[in-house]
């Protein structure tokens, strides 16, 4: 019987920062955008160079075995040294490894991540056999006996497997919680129809959500305008209208802002805990898997379960490794000792209704 079982990528990264890397804007009537560029044509010097093993499968596995949940995951990997070494590094974890693919066709999933001043990056991702998970790939009597199935982003043909994990997740009463990314958003909502509707818990961030409801935040209301609720009104008609796909609770990270969460009567808030950012790389892997593992862990306690989830998230974006900033629980609650003025609030369905209404 396991706690829970991983589902999604599994890649060797390669870090690199250089202090050449420009950070360049472009604004249009009505956008802005961002670009990360190098002078052309140039030798580029490397301020700092490091290689880790990671993917949304492999991060949030071990967060979830490092938060003392008995952990399995379900990846595809090649036969090769860094499929190999995957493997050691699962096995270190004490991380079930039997339902791991091996692909003797496919080189292991590989990505070179940019890293700039600011700490955001650029990936280079060779996606490899993680966008070739097919049903037959799947052991399904492994989730059959886990409390909690962990869907991360998938890619490619791998997104085509999604409805049958969903039915079976369904049928034989395992709890699923989905981090939604966006090659299965860009399919459309309906796509994502059936796994919306039976997921305990879907998790994004606040790019992903407007692209899947078509609802983009308005930069000319501030959150702090209504004392009642001071969410922004196009997060609440976001958070409303995931929401209304069934799923238990929505959760959606918000950078800077920090996060938010909704179980269809209370609108939950915290704000971004303290952090000094090195790299943001796995920091939503580590928010998302230390949710599900508070909400276990507490009986579905989402004050605690956003708390935790932001401080070990915070932990996470002050290394350049996704693995090396992951605390255990009495860590995550240790450090919240020193900010005692950190907090999640909440709000009621009325409240925001009217702050809709006023704005």
């Amino acid at each position: 019987m396991y706690d829970v079982i991983t589902i999604g990528s599994a890649t060797k990264d390669a870090f690199i920062e250089t202090d050449d890397a420009n950070i360049v804007s472009v604004s249009k009537k009505d956008c802005k955008s961002e670009f990360m560029s190098y002078p052309y044509g140039s030798k580029i010097e490397i301020n700092s160079f490091s290689i880790a093993l990671g993917g949304g499968a492999v991060n949030t596995a071990c967060n979830f075995a490092n938060l003392g949940m008995k952990t399995a995951t379900i990846i595809k990997i090649g036969n090769d040294s860094t499929g190999n070494d995957i493997l050691s590094l699962l096995k270190k974890r004490n991380i079930d490894t039997t339902s791991v693919v091996v692909s003797e066709k496919e080189t292991t999933g590989f990505s070179v991540i940019l890293l700039s001043f600011q700490g955001d990056r650029t990936v280079l991702a060779h996606r490899g056999p993680n966008a070739t998970i097919k049903e037959e790939d799947i052991n399904f009597e492994a989730i059959k006996k886990s409390k909690w199935l962990y869907i991360a982003p998938l890619n490619g043909e791998s997104t085509n497997i999604l409805d049958k994990i969903a039915d079976y997740a369904e049928k034989n009463n395992v709890n699923m919680a989905i981090n939604v990314g966006t090659s299965s958003i860009k399919r459309g909502k309906k796509y994502l129809d059936k796994i919306l509707k039976t997921a305990e818990v879907v998790l994004m961030n606040a790019e992903e959500a407007s692209m899947l409801t078509g609802i983009e935040r308005r930069s000319d209301t501030k959150e702090e305008k209504f004392s009642k609720c001071p969410i922004h009104p196009d997060m609440v008609k976001t958070l409303k209208m995931l929401k209304s796909t069934k799923a238990k609770i929505v959760v959606i990270t918000d950078g800077k802002n920090g996060a938010y969460a909704y179980n269809g009567k209370i609108f939950y808030k915290c704000g971004e805990f303290p952090a000094k950012v090195v790299s943001t790389l796995g920091a939503g892997d580590a928010f998302a898997s230390t949710f599900v593992t508070i909400l276990e862990k507490t009986n579905w306690d989402i004050e605690k379960a956003l708390t935790a989830a932001s401080i070990n998230s915070a932990s996470v974006v002050e290394k350049f490794n996704a693995q090396d900033g992951q605390l255990n629980v009495e860590e995550i609650f240790e450090k919240l000792k020193f900010h005692p003025e950190y907090r999640v609030n909440k709000y009621t369905e009325e409240a925001c209704r009217e702050r809709e209404t006023e704005s």
